[in-house]
């Protein structure tokens, strides 16, 4: 049997997938994707639904009703908009209205619940409210705080159920600028070539080695925008992870966190690329030069994380080592918001499923982000990011190309108005990254139209063909990318308006 804590957190995720959309009910338990069967077996379901003569699923709207009511003020609240339980719809009050508390969309009632936090109070016969959350710290902690509440009280033993505390809700965000990423650092063999080699056909090219990797480039990238980062990571104690070292310090990227194993060669990637920016990949492994389980318990890791305003995810280390890292996040008392990467895409990516309501932005090209749903064909990328945030992801960014299309609680949002010269760039989806990080350290509340346009204008400067790095722009590039299309009236046929 799992321990007390770990049935909590289990059935918290539970609530926190469930949450999406428009909330819980008992159809959506029928055909949910999402396992539901940790919350349908719960004691106190299983009894009300055999008192009551009906199924499981119908047992656990009443069942969550009356839990909920057990809480305190505030969480019982953020609990019932959350999952749209609907408790002020049975005691109607006139400075509520119940239709946009539970709104069909998870953005809107958490909109509400933060625009009329002490009206609602009010209404529930609490006279002193604590501050009112915005809505990311609705979105980033607090319905976070109180479903672990309630799934303490669903798990407990029955007959102290009613009596049992509630968890903490946390009173603040990190506040600092610090981004954390957690990937690759490598050097990247880069081959320019005119035309791919065909089979028995040799190209002429121009060679060159450099510092790279996935994690590598998002850190420079967010150091770049005027970020506080941090890169953990592993290399080489050969000449290659010095070289390594000594560019991160040069673009003032804290490397006290990157591991140097010892007798080990840095990890080497040769990349082809083609006149057009495309590229081919071929990734050189050392099962030695990677993170482990012991590196992600470190004190000074573990403080790091903690201290995040943001963390970026690539999927360069091994699954579990991404899982464990999601997991400590999870746990936090006030956690940092979650980037993760979908890139290189994992063999068996269904192990992450049970950590993806701890990610707040999904960004990846649309190949890798069908890739994390191998066992389903879906209908187009937007079945794909429905299917993704049904299993917990808050938002889902797919990035092709220049353009950016993001599905989230509050809207589809397309960005496809920029004009590019080259087909691709190595460096674009690390220039997003970094930017959309940016942007979510700067913003009070959650991200709108703006800071996705904005965070897809930072691809621009990629389009260069030398060091990886060389195209990264900084905060004043990107300001004058954006004024020049919206000058030139670009902006007008893309659906969205930059701020």
């Amino acid at each position: 049997m799992l321990p007390q804590d770990a049935r909590t957190d289990l059935v918290r995720g539970i609530l926190a997938r469930l949450g999406k959309f428009s909330g819980l009910s008992a159809e959506r338990l029928r055909h949910t994707e999402i396992g539901a069967a940790p919350i349908l077996d719960l004691p106190v379901v299983t009894g009300y639904a055999q008192r009551e003569g009906v199924s499981r699923e119908e047992a656990v709207l009443p069942v969550l009703r009356e839990t909920t009511r057990q809480l305190p003020p505030a969480e019982r609240l953020i609990a019932d908009a959350t999952l749209s339980l609907g408790l002020l719809r049975e005691s109607p009050n006139g400075d509520i209205d119940p239709d946009q508390l539970y709104a069909a969309n998870l953005g809107a009632r958490r909109e509400y619940l933060a625009q009329r936090w002490t009206a609602l109070h009010t209404a529930v016969g609490a006279t002193t409210p604590p501050a009112a959350p915005t809505v990311k710290r609705l979105r980033t902690t607090a319905e976070r705080a109180a479903l672990t509440a309630l799934a303490g009280l669903l798990t407990a033993d029955p007959a102290t159920a009613a009596a049992a505390p509630s968890r903490v809700t946390p009173t603040s965000l990190p506040t600092g600028r610090t981004v954390t990423v957690i990937g690759d650092a490598v050097i990247d063999h880069l081959y320019r070539v005119d035309t791919f080699p065909a089979r028995q056909a040799p190209v002429d090219g121009t060679f060159a080695g450099l510092p790279g990797g996935k994690g590598l480039n998002r850190a420079v990238a967010a150091a770049l925008l005027g970020l506080d980062v941090q890169l953990i990571a592993a290399v080489g104690d050969d000449a290659n992870g010095a070289r390594i070292l000594e560019l991160l310090a040069d673009y003032d990227v804290d490397r006290s966190l990157v591991k140097v194993v010892p007798s080990a060669a840095t990890l080497v990637t040769a990349v082809v690329m083609n006149h057009s920016g495309e590229v081919r990949l071929i990734a050189c492994r050392d099962s030695r030069v990677q993170l482990l389980d012991s590196d992600i318990d470190r004190p000074e890791v573990r403080a790091a994380l903690a201290g995040s305003a943001v963390v970026v995810l690539t999927f360069e280390q091994p699954a579990p080592i991404i899982e464990q890292v999601l997991a400590f996040v999870r746990d936090l008392p006030e956690r940092p918001q979650v980037i993760v990467c979908a890139a290189p895409s994992i063999a068996v990516p269904q192990g992450l499923y049970l950590y993806l309501d701890v990610v707040d932005y999904l960004v990846g090209s649309t190949v890798e982000l069908d890739a994390l749903l191998p066992d389903v064909d879906t209908d187009s990328a937007a079945d794909t990011a429905r299917r993704l945030r049904g299993l917990g992801v808050s938002a889902v960014c797919a990035v092709d190309g220049f353009g950016c299309t993001v599905y989230s609680d509050d809207d589809d949002i397309v960005v496809d108005h920029f004009p590019q010269v080259l087909k691709a760039a190595v460096g674009a989806a690390a220039a997003f990254a970094a930017a959309l990080a940016y942007r979510v350290v700067q913003s009070e509340d959650a991200l709108t139209a703006a800071d996705f346009v904005w965070a897809t204008a930072a691809m621009l400067p990629t389009q260069k063909l030398g060091a990886v790095s060389a195209g990264f722009p900084q905060v004043a590039e990107v300001d004058r990318i954006m004024q020049l299309y919206a000058r030139d009236g670009v902006t007008r046929n893309s659906g969205v308006t930059p701020g």
